[in-house]
């Protein structure tokens, strides 16, 4: 039997609302020593399963706040589950936020490495890599300027073209392809496609769902946190599709 290249073992995510106000660290820590800070518990995640093989596009569906980008973050690995346990095997390229990786005050050209060694890539691989970064993302010239003075379309096209130039096992997509022109947009999809073909692994989150039914081959429903459906593409996209009427 495969084994799964992503599996996601009853994940929860609990995170802490302040009920209250605190002005200052000062009065953040008087009030917690004194047992005074009061929490309002939110669950984004409860109990998710989830196992994705090699080669299989999964979409993640779900109204706001069903937690599927939280559920992204925990399988790239950049938020820890508050129960369960996330395995991935092979390297993972996670375009969530793009350019969320990004120094400010540093020029496009001194994110290329940076960006590229919080990615895990050796900075030989990067400097080979360079040049096709800086052309697939249009930047040109910009490419020397400090990134605060860029617009976010601009980051998240050198994000991208950051993170797609390596040949990852798994890719990992939230709402990136909405970022752009339709010019940009449909390159984006173009090397996207390119590997699907070399038979990449796929988690993709998107509000189109005729973009997600274009891409993946399977789909998960999530509802306040809960996987309510998991199978193929049209199944589930049917049923998404009479939660949203």
């Amino acid at each position: 039997m495969e084994k799964p290249v992503v599996e996601v073992k009853h994940v929860s995510m609990r995170f802490n609302l302040s009920s209250q106000k605190v002005d200052n660290l000062k009065e953040y820590f008087i009030k917690l020593v004194r047992k005074e800070l009061k929490y309002n518990e939110f669950w984004a995640l409860k109990n998710v399963n989830l196992k994705v093989n090699k080669g299989d596009r999964l979409g993640i569906l779900g109204l706001n706040g069903a937690g599927k980008s939280t559920l992204l973050k925990i399988i790239a690995g950049v938020l820890k589950p508050t129960e369960g346990s996330v395995t991935v095997k092979g390297k993972i390229a996670p375009l969530l936020e793009l350019g969320a990786g990004f120094e400010p005050e540093y020029t496009g050209a001194e994110n290329i490495y940076l960006y590229g060694a919080v990615l895990g890539y050796p900075r030989e691989f990067i400097a080979e890599k360079y040049n096709e970064i800086i052309e697939f993302s249009e930047l040109g010239k910009f490419i020397d300027v400090p990134l605060k003075n860029y617009s976010s379309g601009m980051k998240s096209r050198l994000g991208f073209a950051i993170a797609t130039v390596v040949e990852p096992d798994v890719l990992i997509l939230d709402e990136v392809l909405a970022v752009g022109d339709a010019k940009f947009k449909k390159k984006c999809e173009a090397k996207i496609q390119s590997m699907f073909d070399k038979g990449v692994t796929v988690l993709f989150v998107s509000h189109s769902l005729p973009q997600v039914q274009k891409i993946c081959n399977k789909a998960i429903l999530l509802e306040h946190g809960k996987i309510i459906a998991n199978g193929g593409i049209e199944e589930v996209s049917a049923i998404y599709e009479e939660k949203t009427k």
